[in-house]
């Protein structure tokens, strides 16, 4: 039950991500992003952005139904795992035309596929990170825009340690982790944004709301 109600009220971004210096996408400056791909938090959240990713193949129907659905800036996964190659460009392509203000590439999405999509994008290209022997210069000087570090536990290490190898002028957005004190702790090692995982869970009778 205190998880269910937990859930539901973190819809709301912890105040201390806003002491982040921002991400500035198409005229907007970015400090949270929520992690979701669910309507009811999208339209009920106090975050900057939207992180669209989910573990299933990208299809321009839940990415069109979620932009249509956002008032917030939509960053939408368009595969780098199972997706990828020529249908991912494509994807990528008609989320920009629907809207979106970025597209997200997850880690294992080959350095190839990131040059095809800069080719024909005017959006950004965000590059998830997930360990620190990624190949992190290659997705950089393959038109990666901004990196998205996803490091569990070890992010405000993670981040610190793609500081040293990137300098401190490339953006980053990382996960920002379950307290406040993971916040500050990424924000200090390096981090521009941070994302939050929110989920929303229904009660399956009224005694536990």
């Amino acid at each position: 039950r205190r998880q269910r109600q937990m859930c539901i009220r973190d819809r709301h971004i912890p105040e201390a991500m806003y002491k982040a210096s921002g991400i500035t996408v198409l005229g907007k400056r970015i400090k949270t992003l929520v992690f979701t791909t669910d309507i009811a938090i999208i339209n009920n959240t106090n975050g900057h952005a939207i992180m669209a990713v989910y573990p299933f193949t990208p299809t321009l129907s839940i990415t069109n139904a979620i932009i249509m659905s956002s008032s917030l800036p939509v960053f939408a996964g368009v595969g780098g795992g199972i997706t990828s190659g020529i249908r991912s460009v494509n994807m990528a392509l008609q989320a920009e035309m629907l809207g979106a203000y970025g597209v997200i590439v997850n880690a294992p999405m080959k350095n190839e596929t990131i040059v095809q999509m800069k080719k024909v994008l005017d959006i950004p290209i965000v590059a998830t990170i997930v360990s620190a022997y990624d190949d992190i210069e290659g997705k950089i000087n393959s038109g990666a825009d901004i990196l998205n570090v996803s490091g569990g536990k070890k992010t405000a290490f993670l981040v610190e340690e793609i500081r040293k190898k990137v300098g401190y002028e490339f953006p980053i957005i990382a996960t920002g982790g379950d307290n406040e004190q993971n916040v500050i702790d990424t924000i200090n090692a390096g981090a521009n944004a941070l994302s939050y995982t929110c989920l929303l869970y229904t009660s399956p009778s009224p005694r536990d709301s």
